[in-house]
């Protein structure tokens, strides 16, 4: 699991527009509508001028689960890969509530084997769990929690640009 590379392994990276491993075309979605891949489906949620983030965005990414066919879940690996989905959203988002002026976007992406998680602020802190991780430390567990439940994550940003997009993968259930 690694925070040093910008982006994951697999991912075809920046694309020329400055974009965070996202392609041109997705960006013309308007909020919460569905995109097309050639790779899955794509939702993307602006923040601009919303409140209580946290638990909207958690909303977002469980309506983008269930269009997925991720919920309602047939198996209880199916049940805890998709909570695992809200936990990570909710981690990210709250982190950009705390370390920045809040998100301002959410990217979610699925394929047949990853589902990619962006949240985007315009903060310029990096995000790093807390070492040593001490469970019974109230408050600083989120990106240790990232960590554990992802595939990988990462922080990308783009030059001239201020602000990060932190983007986590975990693997879609069999």
């Amino acid at each position: 699991m690694s925070t040093t590379r910008p982006y994951s392994p697999g991912d075809r990276g920046p694309e020329p527009s400055g974009a965070s491993g996202v392609s041109e075309g997705h960006a013309a979605a308007s909020a919460g509508a569905p995109a097309s891949s050639g790779d899955g489906q794509v939702r993307r949620l602006n923040f601009e001028g919303a409140s209580g983030v946290v638990p909207l965005a958690r909303d977002f990414t469980r309506q983008a689960l269930y269009a997925w066919g991720w919920l309602p879940a047939a198996t209880a690996d199916r049940r805890a890969a998709a909570e695992d989905v809200l936990l990570v959203v909710s981690e990210l988002v709250t982190n950009a509530c705390l370390h920045a002026e809040g998100p301002d976007e959410l990217w979610i992406s699925c394929s047949n084997k990853v589902l990619r998680i962006e949240v985007s602020d315009k903060g310029a802190g990096q995000p790093a769990p807390r070492t040593p991780h001490r469970a019974s430390r109230p408050g600083g567990h989120g990106m240790f929690i990232v960590q554990r439940l992802c595939l990988d994550w990462g922080v990308v940003r783009s030059p001239g640009v201020p602000g990060k997009t932190v983007w986590a993968e975990l693997g879609a259930p069999a």
